[in-house]
C-alpha cells in the first residue's frame, strides 16, 4: 500500500491555513483526528473519518484557533502534538516562546509555559506512564523539560553548544530522549540521571583520528534538525543541512551506514520527518523542496517522490491504520496521499496479459524456474 501511495483524486482536506503549515499530528487512539499548525500562529483541528460515506469527500475542519482567538499564538506554530493517551487534550509550541497546553472540549490553554527563546520543537512520550514530561527544544543549548504534573519547567539537560532543533522521546524506554541542535551534534538522555547524557552519536563509530577532536562526535556536519524513532525504538533517523540522513542503532548508538544519497535540507527550523509503522520493510517520508521522498529505511532506496505540492513541504504525517500520509506546506494545503485501489483482476485472463508494472522493482521476486532457461 506504501509503495501505491498517490494523491487522491477524491479526498480533499479543507483550506483554512492563510499561511504555509509548519506541522501535523494524528492522535494515535483512533487515528481520526489531525491538528495542523500554521505560520501565522493558527492551529487547525480535522475530522479524517468520511461522514458522507461517499466515494469523495471532505475532511472537514472541526473547529480552529484563529487570529481573533484570545489566545492564538503571536508567532508561528512549529509543533502541534495530541496528548498520546485520549483526545481531551493537545500541545502547541512556538516561536512566541511559549508552549500551550489546550483541552480540546473548549479550546482554552490549561496551562502556558514560557521560554527566553523561540520554541522549535516539543515532543511528550508515547509510552510513558511514569512520568509527564514535555521535552522542549529552544534557542538555548539548554534542553528544557516542563511537568504536565506540577505546571513547573525546573528540569533542564545541559551538553549542547548551540540552539535544539529536535527532540524526540523514545518509543520503547519511557525516560531516554534524543535531541538534535544547531552544534551537529545528537545526544541520547536518560532523563533521571543527574549528568543526564548517555552518549553523543559520531557518524564516524568513533574511527576518525584524534588528531581533529573538534569534529569528534558529531552527527551531521551541519544543523541537525530533524529525529524520528521508528515505531519499534530500535533505530534513530537523524536528518541535517549536510544534505545527509544517517539511521542509528539507538542502543548501542553506532551509524549503521545507511546511504540515502544526496537529501537535500536547507530549513533554517526543524524538519518533520515521518516513518511509517507496521510495514515491512519501514519507509521514511522525507519533505525534500516542493516533493516527498519515500526512502526504505535500511536499505537507504529512494522509492518514490511524491509531487503535487506547489511550494516547500514542510512536514509529513503517516497514519498507520490505513497506510496514509498528509503533509504540509507552504503553499497553504494539506494533501492526502492514499494507496492507490487495486484492479480487480478478471478471472478469464491468462497471467501472461497480466501488467508486469503494478509491482515495484526492488520487490519483484528474483527468482526463475528452469524452464526459463533453456
Amino acid at each position: 500500500r506504501v509503495l501505491s501511495l498517490e494523491l487522491n483524486k477524491d479526498r480533499d482536506v479543507e483550506r483554512i491555513h492563510g499561511s504555509g503549515i509548519n506541522t501535523l499530528d494524528i492522535e494515535p487512539v483512533e487515528g481520526r483526528y489531525m491538528l495542523s499548525g500554521g505560520s501565522d500562529g493558527v492551529i487547525v483541528l480535522y475530522d479524517l473519518e468520511n461522514l458522507s460515506r461517499k466515494p469523495s469527500y471532505t475532511c472537514k475542519a472541526l473547529f480552529s484557533v484563529g487570529r481573533s482567538h484570545p489566545d492564538v499564538h503571536k508567532f508561528s506554530v512549529e509543533t502541534v502534538q495530541w496528548y498520546p493517551h485520549d483526545t481531551g487534550m493537545f500541545t502547541s509550541s512556538s516561536f512566541d516562546k511559549t508552549l500551550k497546553i489546550w483541552d480540546t472540549n473548549t479550546l482554552q490553554p490549561a496551562d502556558i509555559f514560557h521560554f527566553e527563546g523561540t520554541v522549535y520543537s516539543h515532543h511528550m512520550s508515547p509510552i510513558a506512564t511514569k512520568h509527564c514530561l514535555i521535552a522542549v527544544g529552544t534557542k538555548s543549548p539548554k534542553v528544557q523539560l516542563c511537568d504536565l504534573k506540577s505546571g513547573s519547567s525546573s528540569h533542564i539537560l545541559q551538553g549542547h553548544r548551540q540552539e535544539v532543533l529536535a527532540v524526540s522521546w523514545s518509543p520503547r524506554h519511557e525516560y531516554i530522549l534524543a535531541t538534535g541542535s544547531a552544534d551537529g551534534r545528537v545526544k541520547l538522555w536518560d532523563v533521571r540521571r543527574a549528568s543526564g547524557c548517555l552518549s553523543t552519536l559520531d557518524q564516524h563509530n568513533g574511527e576518525k583520528s584524534k588528531a581533529s577532536s573538534e569534529a569528534a562526535n558529531t552527527a551531521h556536519n551541519g544543523r541537525v534538525n530533524g529525529l524520528c524513532y521508528t515505531s519499534d525504538g530500535l533505530h534513530l533517523l537523524t536528518i541535517g543541512t549536510d544534505d545527509r540522513m544517517r539511521l542509528w542503532n539507538s542502543s548501542t548508538g553506532e551509524n549503521t551506514l545507511v546511504n540515502y544519497g544526496k537529501v537535500c535540507n536547507e530549513s533554517r527550523k526543524g524538519l518533520k520527518v515521518a516513518i511509517s509503522s507496521g510495514c515491512n520493510p519501514e519507509f521514511a517520508f522525507v519533505p525534500y523542496g516542493s516533493t516527498i521522498a519515500v526512502y526504505t529505511i535500511f536499505t537507504g532506496e529512494l522509492i518514490t517522490m511524491l509531487r503535487g505540492h506547489y511550494s516547500t513541504v514542510n512536514c509529513c504525517v503517516f497514519q498507520p491504520h490505513f497506510q496514509e500520509l498528509y503533509s504540509g506546506s507552504k503553499d497553504c494545503n494539506i494533501l492526502a496521499w492514499i494507496p492507490a485501489p487495486r484492479e480487480p483482476v478478471p478471472d478469464n485472463t491468462s497471467e501472461k496479459s497480466q501488467p508486469q508494472q503494478l509491482l515495484n522493482p526492488a520487490y519483484e521476486d528474483a527468482w526463475s524456474s528452469s524452464d526459463d532457461e533453456g
